[in-house]
Parts: C-alpha cells; structure tokens; sequence
C-alpha cells in the first residue's frame, strides 16, 4: 500500500523492500519538498475545501494541483481504478502519513534535512542544466543525416523496399529468366533452381530488406532506379550476372526503422548534450578558484593504496 501510495507521487524508492520507518522520512521529506508550501498554507476563506483530515485542509485547488503534477502513467493508471476519488483516497492516506512522520518528529531530523539539501540541489543542477543544455542543444538536419550515413548499415535505404536476387553464371540465362520472370513465372522458385549464390538460394532468393553497402556495388547502383514488383537487367559483376527484384515492406519493418532512426538521433543529441556540458564545465573551472586543501592528499591516499586482502 505504502509502495502504491509513494509512486502515486512520483516519488522515487530504493531498489530493495524498505521497512516503515524509512518509508516515512521520504514521503515527510520528498514529498514535503515538492508541495511543502501547499501543506503549510492555510486556505483562503473563498477557497473551497474538498477533505478536512485530523483538522488539516485539503482544498481544491490544491487537490487539482497535485493531480495535474502526476506523470502520464500514473493518472492513466488511476483512471483505470476509480479515478479522481481513489486519487483523493490516496492523498487522505499520504495525508495520515506525514502527520504521523511529523508528531514522531522526523521533520526535525537532522539526517533527513541533510538528504532534503542534497535533493534540492540535485533539482537546482537540474534546472540549470535544462536551462544551459537541453533546451539550447540542438541536432540539425545536415548533422543527423551525416549521422544516419555512419550509421547505414542500421537503416533502410532511401527505397525501404524488400530485395530478392538470384546470381547467373552468363547473361544469356539472366535474359531467359528476366524474360520469364516478367511472363509470369515465380521469380522465388526460379532463383531456388538456377541461383548459384548459396547464401541466399534456400530461401528464394529473399535478401531481406534493403540496406546500403549490403549488397554488391554493382546492385546497390540499380536498386534505387526499380519500381515495386519490377525486375532489373542482367546486372554484371565479377560473381556472374544478378538479376534483382524488389517488393513493398511491411508496416512492421518500416516502424522499426523509423525507431531506429530516433533511437540514433537521441545518440546524436545525448553526446551533444555532453560535450555541451563539458564546455561549461571548462568555463567554469577556467573562472573558478580551486586550490587543493591538507585532505585532499588523504583522499588520493585511499583510491590509490591498495586493499589488504584478510585471511581466509
């Protein structure tokens, strides 16, 4: 109930099972930070009041105020239970909660304030690096192509078209097929009789979906120039004779592709983003005045002596 009620908040937990006791300073601390003002503020006499819990005011416009704060996924998943009042329900709980956390006197904790600085000034750092970094990096279209043609072999090519071949010894057979092939007959069963290209003969003659460089030089030069269900000219190289045939893709693997472009593109912007910040870090420190003090030595002293190992 406690694990529903913190996410509920948004409010982050620790990897293994926590007893109450800890539970409690996060929610008095964490939470009491993000809404510490609301809890603390009596309502105006024209504000409307939606839950009086032990003589505590919940307001309205406190209530809207939270629930618009939850991410998607939570709102979504009280939408699904009950909505706003199973929503109230937790916030009478988490209520309940925190005035018990404060009448043991763990808002007077001095360990729990130290973790509520360190929490605030993580929200700082990261308030000044959305301000610095995320919403001033920016990744322009020359520079994600660029990226996209490193990254090739990952994509589709420009065609996103399905690719089937089959390798003739001379370019007498590659016209008879060609010639068949466009009267009808299958090119698949065709490439699985006469193809002498072994990697891809079992299977019909599928290549699978066309990537640039996979092919021979020779084909990846005529692939772009072929409409749909259209078959190349005995296409020469130093194997023998392609002939080269290509299909629509499914939605599935486009989809796919178009994930892996964003994927790549989120690549492009986090090591943007990185070397962004450390160019503001270098200003900083080219302004700033560090002098090591007597401790430091001892600091360097413990990562760098070696560990005893004890007798077993």
């Amino acid at each position: 109930m406690i694990r529903r009620l913190i996410l509920a908040f948004d409010i982050i937990l620790p990897p293994a099972p926590t007893p109450l006791r800890c539970v409690l300073p996060m929610l008095g601390i964490a939470a009491g930070l993000w809404l510490g003002s609301l809890s603390s503020c009596a309502p105006q006499q024209d504000e409307a009041v939606v839950v009086i819990v032990n003589g505590r005011p919940i307001t309205l416009s406190e209530f809207e105020f939270r629930w618009s704060e939850l991410s998607e996924a939570t709102r979504a998943r009280y939408e699904k239970e009950g909505g706003k009042r199973k929503f109230l329900d937790d916030l009478i709980t988490r209520e309940l909660l925190m005035q018990e956390a404060r009448r043991q006197g763990l808002d007077q904790s001095q360990s729990i304030r130290e973790r509520a600085q360190r929490f605030k000034e993580q929200l700082m750092l990261d308030e000044l690096l959305k301000d610095k970094i995320k919403t001033k990096v920016e990744v322009a279209k020359e520079e994600l192509e660029a990226y996209f043609a490193q990254h090739a072999h990952e994509l589709l090519g420009p065609s996103k078209v399905q690719v089937s071949q089959m390798l003739l010894p001379n370019i007498y057979a590659a016209k008879d097929l060609k010639r068949q092939v466009e009267s009808g007959g299958d090119f698949g069963k065709f490439a699985q009789r006469y193809s002498i290209d072994e990697k891809t003969k079992a299977k019909g003659g599928e290549v699978g979906p066309y990537r640039k460089g996979a092919l021979a030089p020779e084909v990846d030069a005529v692939i772009p120039t072929l409409r749909p269900g259209m078959v190349s000219d005995p296409i020469k190289t130093d194997q023998g004779y392609y002939l080269v045939k290509v299909s629509p893709l499914d939605r599935e693997t486009l989809q796919a592709d178009q994930a892996t472009r964003e994927r790549l593109r989120q690549e492009l912007l986090a090591e943007k983003r990185r070397r962004r910040l450390e160019e503001i870090v270098s200003e900083l420190r080219a302004r700033a005045s560090i002098r090591m003090a007597d401790a430091a030595g001892r600091v360097a002293d413990d990562t760098d002596r070696p560990r005893s190992v004890g007798a077993p």
